[in-house]
């Protein structure tokens, strides 16, 4: 399934209910984009981002340059000094990047526009489970956590918005509907510009957004499962295409969307495509890495704290060598690359990095790590461990899936969301907090974990460091019940 692999998740579903899945229809484009300028040379369509000063004037130059440059203008973020934009020329990032007053240019993909909405798996349902009335008796996850324990003392708070930043919330789901915030709704894959219409942030090709979702605030009603903060709001930003892409563009809107709405938390489990890691000596990659690192630092300037996935690959971010996967939309090749390429946004400065465990608190067998680049650890499931009792015993983790139904699934994008309800714990019990305060309070209520003794690990990797401060769990496991207690 093309948009798990792209979105960080390891594919294992078993719906716990045998109705199939009911998507709904794909919203329709609403942006107009601005008109072109002169006839540029013929080649593939792509976007670009083009990144210069943020103020009024400059954007406003930049934008008449992208027009006389053979480009067209979808929107410009000028309190960030990013703008969106598409050519069919293939020298136009060169051209762009050769302006004075532009910093940074370059190809947002490598497949053209019109490749765009691909054919992809739409998540169904492969076996039934038991009734929704019992399924939070099965979340493992919740025990680890202490969330179980944390409700009886906090829920959240209704003032605390969180944006799942993934594939669409189903707002119609039973355990979802009473927490969705659709006036902080969005979709962002219409180019990047935001669109406030349902149809727009609902799922179309995956149910990975509405799983993450009801891991960070699944009610607390009776009905399936529960979140780890049940009682906070979720908003919408749905920046995975129907193609299971999540292009630069679609991540500066949704972040960008973020800090305009003040949502106190953000979870994204993903990884921009269509690069792994982006590598600053390529400028179409340092283009990206510069449009939605300014796109996150605006963010938090506006008090939001971002989580994100460390990744699946069991890779050490920390001494990154080989990549063999990238470009993702077209043809990937194998590259050497070094520490400096960077998995965005997870890498980027402010991003709270989360690496996954399994059911016995240790590394899940898959999940990236790396001394100085892990934040924190949290339950994303790992089928080598079983679960007696239960019927998915291989440890993956229960959550919600579109269509009014649940299922399991395991990954670093499950783990983000665990870190991220806790976050939305903290801003619930500090309200006021900025992201730098909620960062501290978030390393201080993790629970360390040692390197583990018995080796070899089971995804055959290395821990270094000390519990507290090592390269597989960052600070240790979150804690839900600290996190409203401390």
């Amino acid at each position: 399934m093309r948009h798990a692999r792209r979105t960080l998740t390891t594919l294992a579903v078993a719906v716990a209910t045998a109705a199939a899945l009911t998507m709904p229809a794909a919203g329709a484009a609403t942006a107009a984009p601005a008109a072109s300028g002169a006839e540029a040379a013929a080649g593939p369509l792509l976007s670009y981002v083009v990144n210069t000063r943020a103020n009024h004037g400059q954007v406003m130059k930049a934008e008449r340059e992208v027009v006389d440059n053979g480009g067209t203008v979808l929107i410009a973020y000028e309190e960030i000094g990013v703008i969106i934009a598409r050519s069919a020329d293939p020298a136009f990032g060169a051209k762009m990047r050769a302006l004075k007053g532009i910093d940074s240019a370059g190809a947002s993909r490598t497949a053209p526009i019109a490749a765009e909405g691909d054919p992809v798996d739409v998540v169904s349902p492969d076996s039934a489970a038991a009734s929704p009335a019992s399924l939070q008796a099965n979340q493992w996850d919740m025990k680890a956590i202490g969330a179980d324990r944390a409700h009886a003392v906090s829920e959240g708070s209704r003032s605390v918005v969180v944006g799942v930043l993934d594939s669409g919330i189903d707002a119609t789901h039973p355990n979802l509907a009473p927490n969705i915030d659709a006036a902080d709704s969005v979709g962002c894959t219409d180019g990047g510009v935001p669109d406030t219409s349902f149809a727009a942030w609902q799922p179309t090709t995956s149910g990975h957004g509405t799983h993450v979702a009801g891991i960070i605030a699944a009610a607390d009603n009776n009905t399936g499962v529960v979140g780890v903060a049940p009682n906070v709001r979720l908003a919408a930003v749905k920046v995975v295409d129907d193609g299971g892409f999540i292009y630069p563009e679609y991540a500066v809107c949704g972040f960008v969307w973020a800090g305009h709405h003040h949502f106190q938390v953000t979870n994204n489990s993903y990884f921009v495509d269509p690069w792994l890691y982006n590598c600053q000596d390529d400028p179409d990659q340092a283009a990206i890495v510069d449009s939605v690192r300014r796109a996150v630092d605006f963010a938090t300037h506006n008090g939001v704290l971002s989580f994100a996935a460390a990744g699946n690959e069991n890779q050490d971010l920390a001494d990154k060598t080989v990549d063999t996967t990238s470009p993702d939309d077209t043809t990937p090749v194998t590259r050497t690359i070094t520490t400096s390429c960077l998995d965005v946004p997870a890498e980027l400065p402010g991003v709270v990095t989360v690496s996954a465990t399994g059911a016995l608190d240790a590394r899940s067998y898959y999940s990236s790590f790396g001394q100085g680049k892990v934040e924190v650890a949290a339950p994303g499931g790992d089928r080598i461990y079983q679960i007696p009792d239960t019927p998915d015993k291989n440890g993956r983790v229960l959550s919600t899936l579109p269509g009014g139904t649940w299922g399991y699934l395991q990954g670093t994008s499950m783990a983000s969301p665990h870190a991220t309800g806790v976050g939305a714990l903290l801003a619930s019990t500090h309200p006021g907090a900025t992201p730098a305060q909620l960062r501290a309070l978030l390393d201080a209520q993790a629970d360390p974990l040692a390197c583990p003794v018995v080796e070899p690990d089971p995804g055959g990797s290395t821990c270094t460091g000390s519990a507290g401060n090592d390269s597989f769990y960052g600070h240790g496991l979150v804690d839900a019940f600290r996190a409203v207690t401390m």
